[in-house]
């Protein structure tokens, strides 16, 4: 995930897009609230994620595994643009809210209700495994849709971190 948030800042940055909003209008006061995957059994509120100071996106907070977090740079779901909703796989002692993503397949469901009660049903489309040092940027952060990522893979002892990440992609129904 650092060289995903790196390659993002950079990406937002060369196609004139706002950093901290991901668009070139002001942020909207819809936000997303929560996230509801049926088919893999996921039921978790979300929070909002924006920029650290070296240009990575946020992670939520290890302490709050069963939440996951919409990126502010990203289209609320439901509008045009690209949407990026980011979860843990794991914590050193349990499984975290996007344990199962890798197991949803092609033509599931995955809705996500908004703040101003509407709720915003996409159909996923297809579901990659990506090592971290070829993060599809552009693809996640640039495409129109909705997008969870998180990590997966072979996990490195050494630097306490995945190799890879899960990306799962979605359009709107």
């Amino acid at each position: 995930m650092v060289l995903a948030g790196a390659v993002t800042g950079l990406v937002l940055v060369m196609f004139g897009k706002n950093m901290e909003t991901g668009t070139t209008k002001p942020a909207a006061a819809v936000v997303p609230k929560s996230i509801d995957i049926p088919s893999i059994e996921v039921e978790a509120q979300l929070m909002k994620l924006g920029l650290q100071k070296n240009g990575e996106v946020e992670l939520p907070p290890y302490e709050k595994p069963k939440v996951a977090g919409w990126y502010t740079g990203s289209a609320v779901p439901g509008e045009k643009g690209p949407s990026v909703i980011i979860g843990h796989v794991d914590t050193k002692t349990a499984p975290a809210v996007f344990y199962k993503l890798r197991q949803l397949r092609k033509g599931q469901t995955v809705k996500v209700e908004r703040s101003d009660g509407k709720v915003v049903s996409y159909k996923v489309d297809s579901i990659e495994q990506v090592h971290k040092d070829s993060f599809p940027s552009d693809r996640v952060y640039l495409e129109d849709g909705l997008k969870l990522v998180t990590c997966g893979g072979k996990f490195d002892y050494a630097t306490g971190e995945y190799l890879d990440n899960i990306i799962v992609y979605a359009s709107q129904v």
